[in-house]
């Protein structure tokens, strides 16, 4: 990782920017869940992982409570993440089909990992000022990821608060729709492309499928050219 997204890393592990959200991650981190009682949760805001020359970027709204939170990675060690991991290692951007702690050698190609939101939310409901807050961290991602060429992101939350970020610095004339498999060239020259959260719900609701994900992400890397 480059000295300057170690350095953004730090920056957003040490933040306390929203008081809510610290007391929630701290409310979270003593009462733990009943099958992670005896683990010591990471209880800070998760910062992003990945190849510091990634081509791609995979974009959520929040680490999990149970999952990011805990193991202070995000997409690490939650249902969610055990899906995506399974679709990364299949479609040759992971070197391993599992993800349960921030130490368990992972190494992702050509790909970084991280939230809008960098602090898990109340009931999955971040405030707009919280949101407002956190942006620069996503912002200064972006800029430090001097190789990015597509952001895909995981779920309507993600991919609108996304656009948010790009209409503070560009102008944006199209018309932007969350669809699975969307795609739309933004300003910087980037891709954006919509892919549907490989929550639980989603997965056991079949409105998404390995298959969908496989397929979508085959089609980042092409973008990507890697």
């Amino acid at each position: 990782m480059t000295i300057k997204l170690k350095k953004i890393n730090n920056t957003i592990i040490k933040c306390k920017k929203c008081p809510r959200l610290i007391g929630f991650i701290k409310k979270i981190s003593i009462q733990k869940r009943k099958q992670n009682k005896n683990q010591k949760y990471w209880g800070k805001p998760v910062p992003g992982f990945g190849d510091n020359k990634a081509k791609l970027m995979i974009l959520g709204l929040a680490p999990a409570a149970h999952g990011g939170t805990r193991t202070g990675r995000a997409f690490t060690g939650d249902k969610s993440g055990n899906f995506l991991f399974k679709s990364l290692f299949l479609t040759g951007i992971s070197n391993q089909d599992f993800s349960e702690k921030a130490n368990d050698n992972l190494k992702l190609n050509n790909t970084y990992i991280t939230n809008i939101l960098k602090c898990v939310p109340p009931g999955d409901k971040p405030e707009t000022k919280e949101l407002n807050r956190c942006s620069n961290y996503f912002e200064n991602e972006i800029e430090n990821l001097k190789n990015l060429k597509v952001i895909v992101t995981l779920g309507k939350v993600a991919f609108d608060n996304c656009l948010k970020i790009y209409k503070k610095k560009f102008k944006l004339d199209k018309k932007f729709e969350f669809k699975h498999g969307n795609k739309y060239l933004l300003p910087d020259n980037k891709v954006l492309i919509a892919c549907y959260h490989p929550s639980p719900r989603n997965v056991n609701t079949k409105l998404v499928t390995t298959t969908m994900i496989n397929q979508l992400l085959i089609k980042a890397k092409k973008i990507a050219k890697f």
